[in-house]
């Protein structure tokens, strides 16, 4: 079932980056961009068939969809399974990488670039294994720090640390013969054999799991503050207003981006759409501009996004049916896919990333950021923003929410709606393809933020 999903779920998402490729990006016919599914969850034995034995029978369906969801999240955070899911999918992505370069040879000679999508609990997954991080490792540095003042220990407690101690010295002793024999092996290499260019996560948890980790804002606008980027080029959350699984990533870096909104993705059929990198940011709560100092201090918590009034904006997801049937309680399953794009030498200027709008439909708004209803950036309110650091890069882009659509119905279909989503599709190829400088805006469509 799981690999079923995963890879059906590659396929709508491979299908909708076809359209959008044919639409937006036929002068690039000396770049392609490839998406493989990563399946590596069937493969793990973990606890065997335990929990499907310990199930009652009744409303089964709802209890397996639960098993194959929470479970992922139960077994992650238990040291006993977590090296097996690091392992397996590490593994995964390695062999993945290698059969791709063989039967693609000029792959890395053309430049090619490795981006991953990463889906709920795959994208903490994927982070760590990037990052290397380790909750083991750390625990026991935590253990040391705490053995090393015996103060509040008995005089029994304290022999037996002694003891405890000087095994502890000889075992330090043989690791260092041990290092000793090693240093005349090669280094070990890196847990992934290729570089990450892009990292894109749909509906993730991460930050939620970064703030529990001590994951605090900054003083910097850098991305390195969570992800350096001598391991990934540029990171990307993307979630659905309504996505009950999904949190923000900016305010862990610079805690007043609460209080701003997140880059809204453009509609597929927008007409001369901004730039990503040349939206201007947009409050969400307008009366900051004119609070106290003192009244500042009342911002919502670095890993949540504020609760705003309904709004009405963007893409209504109506074709969620075969993606929340197909991929409900995916969370944690899909890593998305590995994105192979082979970038070319082109001389050539990119044309902007544009389409037309269909037949028989209203046009939309020129600019994204202009129908998120929001106060921009005024004159008046500029130096607040002076005065405070920006992020070098936006990180949260968020989809838009639908005229018709249920915000109930949404928050149960939007976790999984990603994977068929056109407005997904062309925000990944936008950043895919984004090697040629895009042209400037016409005057005929000045930017309204």
């Amino acid at each position: 079932m799981d690999q079923g999903r995963i890879i059906k779920n590659t396929g709508m998402m491979r299908d909708a980056a076809r359209k959008m490729e044919e639409k937006h990006f036929s002068d690039r016919a000396a770049e392609h961009v490839e998406f493989l599914p990563v399946e590596w969850r069937s493969k793990l034995s973990l606890d065997g068939d335990t929990v499907d034995s310990i199930t009652p029978d009744k409303v089964r369906g709802l209890r397996d969809m639960l098993n194959s969801s929470a479970m992922d999240i139960m077994y992650y955070t238990s040291p006993l399974y977590r090296d097996e899911i690091t392992k397996g999918l590490t593994q995964e992505l390695n062999r993945l990488y290698s059969l791709f370069c063989s039967r693609n040879p000029d792959f890395e000679e053309k430049g090619g670039k490795v981006s991953i999508v990463s889906h709920s609990l795959g994208c903490v997954i994927t982070f760590d294994i990037m990052t290397g991080w380790d909750p083991v490792r750390m625990y026991h540095q935590e253990q040391q720090a705490l053995q090393e003042d015996p103060r509040w220990l008995s005089y029994e407690e304290r022999h037996l640390l002694e003891q405890v101690h000087l095994t502890r010295q000889r075992l330090r002793e043989l690791e260092d013969q041990l290092q000793g024999l090693e240093a005349s092996m090669p280094l070990a290499s890196p847990a992934l054999k290729f570089k990450v260019e892009n990292f894109f996560c749909m509906g993730s948890p991460l930050a939620v799991f970064l703030a529990l980790r001590g994951i605090r804002p900054g003083n910097n606008g850098c991305q390195d503050h969570i992800l350096p980027k001598s391991i990934c080029q540029r990171l990307f959350n993307i979630f659905h207003p309504t996505d009950p699984v999904a949190y923000r990533l900016e305010p862990l870096i610079l805690k007043h981006y609460s209080n701003i909104a997140p880059v809204q993705i453009h509609w597929c059929n927008t007409t001369n759409p901004t730039p990503y990198d040349q939206i201007r940011p947009t409050f969400i709560n307008p009366i900051k501009e004119t609070t106290s100092a003192s009244d500042t201090e009342s911002i919502p918590s670095p890993s949540t996004s504020p609760v705003l009034a309904r709004r009405h904006y963007g893409e209504s997801i109506t074709n969620l049916g075969k993606a929340s049937i197909l991929g409900a309680a995916s969370i944690g399953k899909g890593i998305g896919g590995i994105l192979f794009s082979r970038f070319a030498r082109s001389s050539s200027q990119a044309s902007a990333v544009e389409g037309s709008v269909a037949e028989g439909e209203d046009k939309r708004p020129v600019d994204s950021q202009s129908s998120y209803g929001l106060s921009s950036l005024s004159q008046s309110s500029s130096t607040i923003i002076e005065t405070a650091l920006e992020l070098e890069h936006r990180i949260d882009f968020e989809l838009r929410e639908g005229l018709v659509e249920s915000r109930y119905w949404s928050a149960v279909t939007s976790h999984t709606a990603y994977w068929s989503s056109l407005d997904v599709a062309l925000f990944l190829l936008t950043f895919m393809y984004k090697q040629q400088e895009l042209p400037e805006v016409s005057e005929d469509n000045p930017d309204p933020v």
